[in-house]
């Protein structure tokens, strides 16, 4: 299997891997206050493990210099929010460990936003998990990978469901699908096929790389996907 590039994932604000993660430094931070040291110090749990975690991304040799400094940006952005997190934790435990005299009620209280903390970290680490599985995947199961680029772009699940009746009347999500009359290629058929180098060297192979020129093609000329299929609808093409 020709490994697959990743592309690096856009911030987004209130959602994906650093929106939960401000939400968790939050939590921390707000919650933190009235806590018993004695209470946290026999209760904690490690919230960040090692604190050496970092948004993982799949790459390529073939990885043009503009994926490369999207890809160190998302990196960079994603290890400062997990390292906010992880520094949110430790002031709060320094500021509960000079409370001597917390209630056993605000101690519970405490530990419930400690757990609400904990639990949108475990979130933000499936959610990581699950991104990067589905964009390795693609080649096997490219309608998952492009669920996520689409999420990424900020369109909704009902754009999917445009997305998935046009690819399929177009090439059956085959990222070799090749046109024996017009010669247009891969998942989005471009034509020709070699436009889609645009998004990375590895277009002939690379179901992520077609995923996403497709999805720029869409954006550009029709908005979005429904945009998309209602145009090939009418007209038996987009």
């Amino acid at each position: 299997m020709v490994p697959i590039a990743v592309p690096a994932p856009r911030p987004l604000l209130g959602k994906g891997v650093t929106g939960a993660a401000r939400l968790a430094v939050m939590a921390l931070v707000v919650g933190a206050q009235g806590i018993g040291a004695s209470y946290l110090a026999s209760h904690a749990l490690p919230l960040f493990g090692d604190g050496s975690a970092s948004a993982a991304f799949v790459l390529t040799e073939e990885e043009t210099p503009e994926q490369k400094a999207e890809r160190e940006e998302a990196e960079a952005q994603a290890q400062a929010e997990i390292e906010a997190a992880a520094i949110a934790a430790q002031e709060a435990a320094e500021r509960n460990a000079a409370v001597k005299k917390a209630t056993p009620a605000k101690a519970d209280a405490a530990m419930a936003q400690y757990t609400q903390a904990k639990a949108a970290a475990d979130r933000i680490e499936a959610e990581k998990k699950a991104r990067e599985n589905a964009l390795r995947n693609a080649q096997r199961d490219p309608r998952s990978a492009a669920k996520v680029m689409l999420a990424d772009r900020g369109w909704s699940s009902s754009e999917f469901s445009c997305l998935d009746s046009l690819w399929t009347k177009e090439s059956q999500w085959n990222y070799k699908a090749t046109n024996p009359s017009s010669g247009a290629y891969g998942i989005p058929q471009s034509y020709p096929g070699s436009k889609m180098a645009s998004a990375g060297a590895d277009w002939q192979t690379n179901p992520v790389t077609q995923i996403r020129w497709g999805l720029d093609y869409i954006a550009d000329r029709y908005g979005s996907p429904c945009g998309a299929w209602s145009f090939s609808q009418a007209h038996n093409s987009y």
